[in-house]
């Protein structure tokens, strides 16, 4: 993504009430689709921010079944991702893009609200 202020309705979907916005590539609902294949009905993709990782805080990413009371939930491309309250005021206007290239493939999240991050990509603080 080359500025984060130059979200579309069709990657970055504002949460209900103005409670944040969350941004999706397509090549990201891609591989969520290809994730989701043979999982159980109603599984969702989860996108959290948990404390540790070399700069203080870590992305993580996971299937998930059950919802909690706080979950935001986001819809681009046809994939429904649920980010928490909590996480959402770290990576409020972020975008998760899945990346290939020659070291792997990873989600990869661009976040303005970073300061800084740590050479693997999957730590920040702010």
């Amino acid at each position: 993504m080359s500025e984060q202020n130059n979200f579309s309705t069709d990657t970055a979907v504002p949460a209900p009430q103005n409670q944040g916005v969350f941004g999706l590539s397509e090549a990201a609902a891609g591989r969520i689709t290809q994730l989701l294949e043979g999982e159980p009905a109603g599984s969702f993709f989860r996108v959290a921010v948990l404390g540790g990782g070399c700069s203080g805080f870590q992305y993580d990413f996971s299937i998930d079944q059950s919802r909690s009371d706080d979950d935001i939930v986001f819809h681009a491309y046809g994939v429904e991702v649920v980010v928490d309250d909590m996480s959402l005021e770290l990576i409020d206007h972020a975008e998760l893009d899945y990346v290939q290239d020659l070291m792997g493939s990873y989600f990869a999240v661009t976040n303005p609200n970073a300061t800084a991050s740590c050479g693997c990509g999957t730590s920040f603080s702010v």
